[in-house]
Parts: C-alpha cells; sequence; structure tokens
C-alpha cells in the first residue's frame, strides 16, 4: 500500500508561482510513475502531469505546457510540481498519485493510489 502526502498549496497572485510536493510511504517509490491531477469546483478530476519510473519520461497536459514542471528526487521518494505563470483557472484541489505502470497514464483509473491533495487558489 503507497501513501502519498501532499503539501505546498496554498493562495497566490495571477502570475505567481508555487511548488506543490508529494511524499510516498512506499520505498519502491522508484518503481511508480507519478502523476499530478487537480480538480475545480463543479469539474472531473483531471491530468496535469506525470513522471515516468523508467527513464524519467514526464507528459503533460496542454493546460499547463511550458509552465508547470515535474520532477522526482527518489532518494527521498518525493515528487515535485513546480508552477509557474499562475492563473485563476488553475485554482483546484491537486492531487498526487501514483501506478506501476511505464506507459504513459493520463487517466484516474489508471492509477491506483492517491493522496489527499492540496489545495491552489489563484486570484486575479
Amino acid at each position: 500500500q503507497v501513501q502519498l502526502a501532499e503539501s505546498g498549496g496554498g493562495l497566490v497572485q495571477s502570475g505567481g508561482s508555487l511548488r506543490l510536493s508529494c511524499a510516498a510511504s512506499e520505498r519502491t517509490f522508484t518503481s511508480y510513475t507519478m502523476g499530478w491531477f487537480r480538480q475545480a469546483p463543479g469539474k472531473e478530476r483531471e491530468f496535469v502531469a506525470a513522471i515516468r519510473w523508467i527513464g524519467g519520461s514526464t507528459d503533460y497536459a496542454d493546460s499547463g505546457k511550458g509552465r508547470f514542471t515535474i520532477s522526482r528526487d527518489n532518494a527521498e521518494k518525493t515528487v515535485f510540481l513546480q508552477m509557474n505563470s499562475l492563473k485563476p483557472e488553475d485554482t483546484a484541489v491537486y492531487y498526487c498519485a501514483a501506478t506501476r505502470s511505464i506507459l504513459k497514464r493520463t487517466r484516474t483509473n489508471e492509477y491506483d493510489y492517491w493522496g489527499q491533495g492540496t489545495q491552489v487558489t489563484v486570484s486575479s
């Protein structure tokens, strides 16, 4: 069982930056592809970014390309999401997720483990 704990959310003005962190409990963290999703009020949870455990390749939703960067520190069992040039439409609860898959995974049902989420609010 993998336990995930997000942190780093908060209130930021439009154009600002935040860095989200997700700490994993699993000692085999290096064998998991890690993803970030977000869910705004009244909307479905959507894919933001992922980093695969083989090769470290990354995938991004169009909404975050050029503004968001996902990275991981395997020694610390932590995955990060650096978010720059934030917009009000980025306001959502951000969730960290994990899957054993080595393929590109962008759907919520493709991930096996989830964190509790961290709120990101971008004011205009």
